[in-house]
């Protein structure tokens, strides 16, 4: 009986370029992740671990400095699974990755995806190199239900340190 090696496993018989579509789709996406990081730097993390965002002016209404504070928060007295992204981007940025982690993990995860992203993207924009396809070998059942649990657990933790009151980094 012949045994039929997995495709998996049989190495390519040509090289794989990406298309002139493919890298420039590549450098967009790499632009975009460093657009988010350069935007971290110019901010300044909040000490309180939340409410770094307000420092970008969006939806700031009739004339306000600053953007509201979040809504879900101000109504509940709870964060919502968004808080303290801005303010975790901003840290990690800074070197300070155990603050990025400790004030939001899922923050610290998008941190750290965007520099993966924009190096990669760049490598790929660079080379042509097809690095999109190691991520075709895994399933998206698996890391998506991974980023959700994760994203979940980063809101309990948020939830924690705000009702504790040790939310912030100083």
């Amino acid at each position: 009986m012949d045994s039929v090696a997995p495709l998996v496993f049989t190495p390519p018989v040509h090289r794989q370029q990406l298309g002139l579509a493919g890298r420039v789709f590549a450098l967009a996406l790499s632009l975009a992740a460093i657009s988010v990081l350069l935007t971290a730097v110019v901010l300044k993390p909040s000490p309180d671990g939340l409410g770094t965002h307000r420092q970008m002016g969006f939806l700031a209404l009739h004339g306000a400095p600053q953007a509201p504070a979040c809504e879900f928060l101000t109504l509940t007295g709870l964060p919502c699974p968004t808080c303290g992204m801005t303010t975790s981007f901003a840290w990690f940025v800074r070197g300070n990755w155990l603050a990025s982690l400790y004030v939001q993990p899922m923050g610290f995860l998008l941190a750290l995806g965007a520099g993966a992203l924009f190096w990669g993207g760049l490598f790929m924009a660079l080379t042509g190199a097809p690095l999109h396809r190691l991520a075709a070998q895994t399933s998206g059942v698996y890391w998506t239900t991974g980023l959700v649990g994760f994203a979940i657990l980063a809101w309990g933790w948020k939830m924690f340190i705000h009702l504790q009151h040790v939310d912030g980094w100083r």
